[in-house]
């Protein structure tokens, strides 16, 4: 892999310097045009221009759905082989017997495993900006249990997929018997499965960026560009962005296995390029995705479930909460619903199932909301994303037509 860098990085150099002899047309000349398209194209969303964008995401729906009829039809032995094991596993699921306990339970899990890899999936794939479901989804749900653990002095409550809320157990657990350990023990399925789901969705840049170099083509995708304009003009990068960029390729690149991984294992909004460089330099996929799936569903999920469990201790959220109410003037005030939650949700973990639920508390209306919103832009962003790749479509189209002619 370190050869084919080297004469890459050759190949590279040699190119800059037939650009300073003059045989080529200068960086910012070449950029120009292909930066005016894409000032174009950005434009094209549904609060500027509603009708375009609805129309080109309709289009660009239509040529995708072809496109993926084509490629089930050219694997329709394996789309039937799969249509008929789900048609064996959906008669195994309606027929009575006595294997119908184990059905039950695997139905669970499974569904349970799926929702949270999911919302990972969800996290990393691209889609528009993509939707952050740990902040969503996962956190909450950590800090929940967490709540949970230690009111209840025990975590004996259901096993997931949880019913609509927690509650305590009959017999509770002896004040102080909760640890970290425990809780973290408690949500491992479903943060090991989040995080496993976000390393399924680093994949994409990766074959994309594989295929480019295998193919010799430059694939249409405007990350993978700026990755080859980034190598042309790696040693005139002045900005911290570039020179981060920059240096996640060279530790990928150079140190492999282990520079993935440290990629993957902290919190990196940049780990795209990580892929493109992989696939580009051709990592082999298990060491790319093995240190990726390494990284991301055991070291780095672990840090933030533990840092989610810490945050919210109960001693934590006590202190916390009485430092909201020493701020001058205006801490009582926004100390009282912070209380009015906690002790809705102290209420909440001691009711019954059939208890009629409590009066909704303005902290968690907010969050609801807040998640809707988040969601409804999320949606937004996909509709905007495949509008303006319709419209890069019909640019390259255009292009082609003006050089043929």
């Amino acid at each position: 892999m370190a050869e084919n860098g080297r004469s890459f990085d050759l190949r590279r150099t040699a190119m800059s310097k037939e650009h300073h002899n003059g045989r080529f047309l200068e960086p910012s000349l070449l950029s120009d045009p292909r930066q005016k398209e894409r000032e174009a194209r950005q434009s094209i969303v549904l609060w500027a221009k509603p009708i375009l964008t609805l129309q080109y995401f309709f289009l660009e729906t239509l040529i995708n759905a072809k496109e993926w009829t084509i490629k089930l039809w050219h694997r329709r032995r394996i789309v039937v082989s799969l249509l008929l094991l789900l048609a064996i596993l959906t008669s195994t699921y309606y027929i009575e017997g006595a294997h119908q306990r184990y059905v039950q339970y695997m139905e669970k899990r499974l569904l349970w495993c799926a929702y949270w890899a999911g919302l990972g999936i969800l996290s990393s794939v691209g889609l528009g900006t993509g939707l952050h479901t740990f902040l969503l989804y996962l956190g909450p749900h950590i800090a929940s249990v967490t709540l949970a653990a230690y009111e209840c002095n025990s975590v004996n409550f259901p096993e997931p997929p949880y019913p609509d809320q927690i509650i305590c157990p009959d017999k509770e657990g002896v004040p102080g018997s909760i640890s970290l350990w425990t809780i973290m023990s408690k949500v491992r399925l479903e943060a090991c499965m989040w995080g496993a789901g976000t390393a399924i969705g680093e994949l994409p840049p990766y074959f994309m960026a594989r295929a480019a170099r295998l193919s010799g083509t430059e694939p249409d995708d405007e990350e993978y560009q700026e990755f080859e304009e980034m190598l042309e003009h790696a040693e005139g990068a002045q900005d911290f962005a570039s020179r981060a960029k920059l240096a996640i390729q060279n530790l990928v690149q150079k140190v492999g296995f282990f520079g993935i991984l440290a990629c993957a294992s902290i919190p990196n909004p940049l780990f795209d390029l990580a892929g493109i460089t992989c696939g580009h330099f051709l990592v082999p996929f298990w060491t790319f995705f093995g240190a990726t799936l390494i990284g991301k569903a055991i070291i780095k999920m672990h840090i933030q479930k533990l840092f989610v469990i810490i945050t919210f201790s109960r001693h934590i959220v006590e202190q916390m909460v009485s430092l909201i109410g020493s701020v001058p003037g205006i801490g009582a005030s926004l100390q009282k619903p912070f209380q009015e939650y906690l002790e809705a949700q102290r209420i909440k973990l001691h009711s019954k199932a059939n208890e009629a639920p409590q009066g909704e508390n303005w902290l968690s209306w907010t969050f609801e909301k807040l998640v809707i919103i988040m969601v409804c832009y999320f949606v937004l962003s996909i509709i905007n994303s495949m509008a303006q790749s319709y419209d890069k479509r019909l640019q390259q189209r255009t292009n082609s037509e003006r050089k043929a002619k």
